[in-house]
């Protein structure tokens, strides 16, 4: 098979060299004694917009130059001869990449493994299977379906349109936030199942995250998993979207049925990509009665190949994952090192900025990845998810700053009674990534106390609508 360039190697994308001049593919090196210099990661992420603080990894993600390289390569390799390419490249270079997800996530089997456009995708094939259940009467109309009130949006919709049109009774796991420990969010949960399985229900699925969205925090997964089993809830999606990249992932230790993350967040490949794992176990025997929405020639043929061709597209992203190892392995303890170090420096942004806005934190450490939830201050007057975005707008038009806001109710026993805003209704969720520096968060900082001083507040915005 014709390999692409090494991560290391900046040819220009489009370079007829690279699939003209076809070089055996070497063996993946270990960590390299000399680590990626400052100098080389900025070259790398250089052709991010200069004038923005992009401390918003957590929606879009970031590729490196280097994989971008790569991508290309695939995209010509297809344009220059398709035929050649489907029959001979595609499920190869797929195969390869599912077995490089297998190790990283410690899958038992290949087979386990699909990947798909993005966690969205994946959802939609856990809860594809789940309407047709009811459909076919496998379940009774009203057995329940339980998540995170916290959970994706799209998640959610997800759940509306395959799970409650089909009968099935939803319920929403209420979360505290801020939250200060794992049981706040065990305590709600054993309440939730209670009620799915009040008057004779059973709860035929659990989708649980990894990491939340908005806001951000890290779900105890294994331990929810484990309630589950005990409870005897039929089956255990985990929607850990951005999770790989971010913590460690093992698969087997959690024990859920289901799990998917995106490629493209915090592991560095380029949009979209996203990995499927589906237990095989006597347990999970609906795992073989998966199947992609979109139905093309491979179907029947387990979900791993069925995703492989769903018709002509640009599978280029799916194809990057060696080269993405090869990528992270040049930084100081490869992935497990960009972990260790995102997550301590978001945390130490975080109470930087928290620091100068006299706010708080809305985990402690712990329950926090690479991205960590930042009180605004209180005379900002959020006072709703349009406020909220109005500002995120506001941020970016006006400081170019890139951040996230969420709009939290406040709720009477509040949090935070200590601190100086006693009413904090809004916070950041600011990322942490390798391409990031100090003064991209020094900006964040600077544009709000900038606001503040001025007077500012939302209410402003709307006046100018």
């Amino acid at each position: 098979m014709d390999s692409p360039p090494k991560p290391n190697d900046h040819q220009p994308n489009g370079d007829s060299s690279l699939i003209e001049n076809h070089h055996p593919p070497k063996k993946l090196k270990s960590l390299p004694s000399i680590p990626i210099s400052a100098t080389e990661i900025a070259s790398e992420f250089a052709h991010h917009d200069p004038s923005i603080a992009r401390i918003n990894n957590g929606s879009f993600g970031s590729c490196p130059a280097s994989i971008l390289s790569v991508q290309s390569f695939y995209q010509h390799l297809y344009l220059r001869q398709p035929d050649h390419f489907y029959f001979n490249h595609l499920k190869p270079a797929i195969l390869k990449s599912r077995s490089f997800i297998k190790d990283l996530i410690n899958a038992d089997d290949v087979d386990e493994i699909a990947i798909v456009d993005n966690a969205t995708t994946a959802a939609a094939i856990v809860l594809q299977q789940i309407a047709w259940a009811f459909w076919e009467g496998t379940f009774r109309p009203g057995d329940a379906v339980v998540m995170l009130h916290y959970a994706y949006g799209a998640v959610k919709k997800s759940i509306e349109a395959y799970v409650a049109r089909a009968g099935g009774h939803v319920i929403e796991v209420g979360l505290p936030f801020p939250v200060r420990s794992d049981a706040e969010i065990i305590r709600e949960f054993r309440s939730a199942l209670a009620e799915g399985k009040a008057n004779g229900r059973r709860v035929r699925l659990a989708v649980i995250d990894h990491i939340t969205s908005m806001p951000s925090v890290l779900i105890p997964v294994k331990e929810l998993t484990r309630i589950c089993r005990e409870e005897g809830v039929d089956q255990v999606f985990v929607d850990a979207a951005h999770a790989i990249g971010n913590v460690e992932i093992d698969v087997k230790d959690i024990g859920a049925d289901f799990y998917t993350s995106n490629l493209h967040k915090w592991f560095f490949c380029p949009p979209s990509a996203a990995f499927l794992h589906c237990k095989k176990s006597n347990s999970n025997p609906n795992s073989t009665d998966l199947h992609h929405p979109v139905v093309s020639h491979e179907y029947g043929n387990g979900l791993a190949i069925e995703s492989t061709w769903i018709g002509t597209r640009d599978y280029s992203a799916q194809l990057v994952v060696p080269s993405v190892i090869e990528f992270v392995n040049r930084f100081e303890g490869g992935i497990k090192g960009i972990r260790r170090r995102n997550h301590e420096a978001v945390v130490e942004m975080g109470n930087m900025l928290a620091e100068s806005w006299e706010t708080h934190l809305g985990t402690p450490p712990e329950m926090s990845t690479s991205m960590i939830m930042v009180g605004l201050p209180s005379s900002l007057r959020i006072s709703s998810d349009e406020d909220a975005m109005k500002l995120r707008t506001h941020l970016r038009d006006s400081f170019g700053v890139e951040v996230p806001i969420y709009f939290r109710v406040q709720r009477d026993e509040g949090v935070g009674v200590s601190d100086k805003n006693v009413c904090v209704t809004g916070y950041a969720r600011i990322s942490y990534q390798v391409y990031n520096k100090v003064d991209d968060y020094y900006k964040f900082r600077d544009a709000i106390n900038q606001l503040v001083s001025e007077g500012f507040n939302c209410e402003m915005l709307s006046s100018e609508d």
